[in-house]
């Protein structure tokens, strides 16, 4: 509906500091129609699109379908494996058309500060790749008040071809609504939109209305999100001191955003569990506790935990995953 659509770009331009247009503004059914039709738009068959790694596991799989192939891309564990410029070069070649960064980062936590997302973006630029920044979950944000760094606060001249892709989802605790979007140049989004038309044609009419008073009643909304905001902040202190008290010696990132930790097992392998996968498999069968392997995220040494839950089970999970080793 326009209505949301001139919404969701009023609130890009609040925390951009200018003014962005509406007719920019895809909205979908939620953020992995965005990415899919973004990827399914620019990418194609002979094309690379380097992946920022540890990556939320749509994103190759998105690529594959468009019949690109995805380069994983790992920055430093010293960095948070945030990639640098650095790191992209020994993986970029003639096919490279595109780089996936996901900031906040599921799963690591991760944050992208603004001179990060400002070399990346030059970086993109110079070499005529597009930029694709996924931050549905830029508004949980643990580092200071108010959303974590995003593409669309640099300065207009420092972006090459870009899309933000964002929704309702994580922000405004709407998962099950359904509704995602992505801002780019309007010569693209008319692309974006045609794709779409063939496909889901528009998201849920009464999920966008939800979407519109979430968007545009400002101060209820502000609050609720202040108020998730502190609550998940207050529960990153309490898992990163778990991991020091009953995990000692375990190395974890320590997470800037989103509510995951995500911590490296390797060292607790023996000659019947050699991956993540694996054991992750028997602590659920013998202690009850649900953990997703790194094998999703590109790298089955580690493991994800959501924070998103009360202290008590957090503890408790805790507890038994101490038990266990």
């Amino acid at each position: 509906i326009p209505e949301l659509r001139v919404a969701i770009a009023e609130r890009l331009s609040d925390r951009s500091g200018r003014a962005m247009d509406p007719d920019g503004v895809v909205v979908t059914t939620g953020a992995k129609q965005a990415l899919f039709n973004a990827i399914f738009t620019l990418f194609g068959p002979g094309d690379e699109v380097l992946v920022a790694a540890p990556y939320w596991t749509t994103y190759p799989d998105l690529i594959k379908i468009a019949r690109a192939e995805p380069i994983e891309v790992f920055g430093r564990q010293s960095n948070d494996f945030k990639v640098t410029p650095a790191d992209l070069d020994q993986s970029v070649t003639d096919a490279t058309r595109g780089l996936i960064i996901n900031t906040p980062c599921n799963p690591t936590g991760a944050v992208y500060s603004e001179d990060e997302l400002c070399e990346l973006a030059k970086w993109c630029r110079e070499r005529g790749v597009w930029l694709l920044s996924d931050e549905i979950y830029r508004h949980i944000y643990h580092e200071g008040e108010g959303a974590a760094p995003g593409i669309l606060s640099l300065t207009p001249g420092t972006l090459g071809p870009h899309v933000l892709i964002d929704g309702a989802s994580k922000s405004f605790a709407m998962t099950g609504w359904r509704i995602g979007f992505t801002y780019a140049d309007t010569e693209v989004t008319k692309k974006f939109s045609a794709l779409q038309s063939q496909i889901t044609s528009n998201a849920a009419t009464p999920s966008q209305f939800a979407a519109l008073s979430a968007f545009t009643e400002k101060d209820s909304a502000g609050s609720a999100l202040a108020s998730m905001g502190q609550a998940f902040a207050r529960r990153r202190e309490l898992v990163c001191r778990l991991m020091d008290e009953l995990l000692p010696g375990v190395p974890f990132i320590r997470p800037s955003g989103a509510f995951y930790l995500f911590f490296c097992v390797e060292d607790l392998f023996d000659e019947e569990i050699t991956s993540a996968t694996q054991w992750c498999s028997q602590l659920l069968q013998e202690k009850g506790v649900a953990l997703v392997p790194g094998a999703a995220f590109g790298d089955d040494r580690w493991v994800r935990m959501s924070f998103a839950s009360s202290d008590e089970v957090i503890e408790e999970a805790f507890m038994r995953i101490s038990s266990a080793q």
